[in-house]
């Protein structure tokens, strides 16, 4: 393995010089603005994310302020952000910590991860960036870096395994390990992308090890694009987003001229009510969760 000091010098000097500036790394972030945008960021990019973040901050600048509103205002302020169940479990998560934890985050990683709908990745980011705890954080842009500069493979495997834990375990310095942990996600980012990875602009491309084995191909099956027209999620999205327009419940008939198949648009109605993001009434209307 290549020494650790031969990539944490030029990756935290890099990101010095080239770290975006988000709201969520600023010294003033609260640890619950961090667990917020942790959770936000999942399968959703940056720039989508920034607008959103700022308006749920104005609006709950704490957990509690979050815990005191329905979990439908919730999934209604998630707007297009996509993978809607997330607000949910960023809603159960303010009233956990306001009733368990006296309206503060936790600082404890196992505590964190005691939490609903936190887990492995997002408690780890939250005591690491919101309290400098020493972790390994490890999410997919900094699980390709590793996997291309120490591995020589040009991705990761399809889940986190025990022995991509180990070496980013290995490769934590003992001092400022949450700047090193934020440093890689942000090269994987801006440099060491998914598609087209700017090798010239890698401050480590001088030790990558599949840079130097001549960028071998992925050996695995090809990976394919996400679709999205015409598939559940996108019947599922034009659904509650007539819910979320209203502030009351919605006749049916509001619903049915959004999308033409109805048998999948019943499946996709029946799947927001099993999920939790919307309630069916007894009169027959629909809206979001008060619950």
């Amino acid at each position: 393995m290549v020494e650790p000091n031969l990539l944490h010098v030029p990756v935290l000097e890099w990101y010095d010089a080239n770290a975006r500036d988000l709201p969520w790394r600023a010294v003033d972030a609260t640890p619950w603005g961090v667990l917020v945008s942790e959770i936000m960021l999942q399968q959703t990019p940056v720039v989508r994310v920034l607008p959103v973040w700022h308006e749920w901050m104005e609006r709950w600048p704490t957990p509690k302020a979050l815990a005191a509103e329905p979990p439908g205002e919730a999934v209604r302020h998630w707007g297009r952000l996509g993978y809607p169940r997330r607000a949910l479990r960023l809603h159960a998560c303010a009233r956990a910590i306001t009733e368990e934890h006296a309206g503060e985050v936790p600082s404890d990683h196992a505590t964190l991860l005691a939490l609903p709908g936190v887990g492995e990745y997002t408690a780890a980011a939250v005591a690491s960036f919101a309290y400098g705890g020493r972790h390994a954080v490890l999410d997919t842009n900094v699980r390709r870096v590793f996997a291309r500069a120490v591995g020589a493979e040009e991705y990761p495997p399809q889940a986190t395994s025990a022995a991509e834990r180990r070496l980013a375990e290995a490769l934590l310095p003992e001092l400022g390990a949450a700047r090193w942990g934020v440093a890689v996600m942000e090269l994987g980012a801006l440099v060491c992308t998914a598609r087209s990875p700017r090798c010239a602009d890698c401050p480590i491309a001088h030790v990558c090890a599949w840079r130097l084995a001549g960028k071998p191909p992925h050996a695995g099956p090809a990976r394919k694009g996400q679709t999205y027209a015409g598939t559940d999620r996108q019947c599922r999205g034009r659904l509650l987003a007539v819910l979320r327009a209203a502030h009351g419940p919605v006749p049916k008939e509001a619903l049915d001229v959004v999308w033409d198949d109805a048998v999948q648009r019943e499946r996709a109605l029946d799947g927001l009510v099993a999920d939790g993001l919307a309630e069916h009434l007894p009169d027959g209307t629909f809206r979001l969760p008060h619950g």
